[in-house]
């Protein structure tokens, strides 16, 4: 290849990185608060986006619906924060059935903003190092707040195939 060509091909993989670069969410890369907002963003968006009469919506019997799969986020996330330590507001009551009692889209969403505000909070002030036990095994509690950041993208990725069945375009995507 010739020198101007080395320099063109140069030049369009940089062109073409700068308009990759344009489409990063913001906080990508920058730690454990920004990737939790990033997911946290994006749940809520998708939630929002979905119409209130999809939430019962399930792909086959026996598998959560858009309301369950949410509610089991927002569970998950007071669940965790208990394990680290803290226990959940008086007004939080988690039993086996949470995720199919809270339906209704406005609740849904509510419990989800709350319990990601419940996350960001209790983990700025949580010493990270300390010692616990997270399902019988020796873990400290960053571990615990990485299991919640890995369970939101799980159930995020979820929800994104449940939104595309049923015709829902996650808003980040347009």
């Amino acid at each position: 290849m010739s020198t101007t060509g080395i320099r063109v091909a140069t030049a369009a993989a940089l062109l073409t990185l700068l308009a990759l670069a344009q489409n990063i969410p913001p906080g990508i890369g920058q730690g454990w608060l920004p990737e939790f907002n990033h997911a946290s963003r994006q749940l809520l968006q998708l939630a929002e986006a979905t119409p209130a009469e999809k939430f019962a919506w399930r792909p086959a019997p026996g598998i959560r619906s858009v309301s369950e799969v949410y509610m089991h986020i927002a569970a998950g996330n007071y669940f965790l924060v208990n394990q680290a330590g803290v226990k959940p507001p008086a007004d939080i009551k988690i039993t086996q059935t949470t995720e199919k009692e809270v339906t209704a889209k406005a609740d849904v969403i509510r419990w989800l903003k709350d319990s990601q505000e419940w996350v960001r909070q209790n983990r700025a002030k949580a010493d990270l190092q300390k010692k616990v036990k997270l399902f019988g095994n020796d873990t400290d509690v960053d571990g615990i707040y990485l299991r919640i950041l890995v369970h939101n993208h799980e159930h995020m990725g979820q929800s994104i195939a449940y939104a595309r069945m049923i015709g829902v375009k996650p808003p980040w995507s347009e």
